[in-house]
């Protein structure tokens, strides 16, 4: 890996390491609402860099020495199955418990049949809930949509010993191929990102969210939002944003967002951040822009999407707020998720110069 990437990067920017973060990452499970293996990993690594860390339920927060001047935020979960019956199993964000949570105008929501064909052939790997311990594999043979359960449900060529309960993840590695990254990269990806900011001298606070892909990670920031009493317009909350295909994905290096279906984000966070896209010659574009510009010759028009921040922004009137910084990818919600170094470098300069 040395010899591929010495030439590619900015050495102060230690992509290698970054990197090899990211590959470890990614081995590791965390199927939407069975977190906690990952939680323990996450502190682990956390732990080794001397920032103070507390685990409150749905929530990892870890502090420098300036927790206050900035706020990061990225869900560390990640889609998988979930073993609901005998020999069954369903997409684990959309399952029966979590629908009252579901809007029907999530981005993830709206691509659930476009999704559905995805996954054939797909290996999976069952872990227990709690501990991680690695339980078996097998292959998905099937997945559609069931009208009647709005979910996707799985065969799989195995795995009928299984408990309910028992969550499965998708059998993942990085790989790294002619520039882009390919994974499961929502949102370990910006995981990473943040471990390595840690790393290299971050001193604000991050927040990591269980359960955002069952639209639940919000709820259980503002817990501990309201638990400090503590309110801030300084909020980054960093996410992968998805693209049809990788000449639309690759016509800016970092996607920025005025606005959700929820409302307004911090104007002067965001301007912030657009100066510094210029001023360090990164592309960016507007996502809420790009939706508008796409229905514009739609029947039927896409939604704006209910971030995290959005949400947040919504539920307090405001007194939380800030801007969302994402990476642009294909492949949405598969292991085959897409994304340039570029767009990963370009994240890292950015953040590094804002912190």
């Amino acid at each position: 890996m040395r010899a591929q990437f010495s030439d590619a990067f900015d050495s102060p920017l230690d992509i290698e390491g970054f990197l090899s973060t990211l590959q470890m990452l990614i081995r590791e499970p965390a199927v939407v609402g069975t977190e906690d293996s990952f939680f323990r990993t996450l502190r682990r690594e956390l732990e080794e860099v001397g920032v103070q860390i507390q685990h409150y339920q749905g929530v990892l927060v870890a502090k420098g020495k300036d927790p206050d001047r900035l706020i990061l935020s990225a869900h560390i979960d990640r889609h998988g199955l979930l073993c609901t019956g005998p020999n069954e199993f369903q997409y684990a964000a959309f399952i029966a418990g979590n629908q009252s949570e579901q809007t029907g105008e999530s981005v993830s929501e709206q691509l659930m049949e476009s999704i559905a064909d995805r996954f054939c052939g797909q290996r999976v790997q069952a872990h227990l809930p709690y501990t991680g311990t690695y339980q078996g594999q097998a292959s998905i043979t099937r997945s559609y949509v069931c009208p009647e359960r709005r979910n996707l449900i799985f065969e799989l060529d195995g795995l009928d010993f299984l408990h309910p309960g028992t969550p499965i993840s998708f059998l993942d590695r990085l790989r790294i191929e002619e520039g882009c990254l390919s994974a499961q990269l929502d949102n370990v990806l910006s995981v990473a990102i943040i471990i390595h900011l840690f790393r290299h001298g971050f001193q604000g606070t991050a927040l990591f969210t269980a359960q955002e892909e069952a639209g639940r990670s919000w709820r259980y920031a503002l817990a501990w939002f309201q638990r400090q009493q503590f309110w801030t317009d300084r909020l980054i909350v960093l996410d992968t944003s998805p693209y049809p295909s990788r000449a639309t994905a690759e016509k800016q290096d970092v996607v920025l967002r005025r606005k959700d279906a929820n409302g307004a984000f911090a104007e002067p966070l965001t301007n912030e951040l657009v100066t510094l896209c210029e001023s360090l010659g990164v592309r960016y574009s507007f996502k809420d822009l790009y939706v508008e510009m796409l229905n514009a010759s739609r029947d039927k028009p896409l939604s704006l999407g209910r971030t995290e921040l959005g949400r947040l922004v919504a539920a307090t009137d405001g007194k939380i707020n800030g801007a969302t910084l994402q990476i642009p990818t294909t492949g949405y919600h598969t292991t085959n998720e897409t994304t340039t170094l570029q767009s990963v470098t370009s994240t890292l300069k950015l953040l590094m110069a804002l912190a």
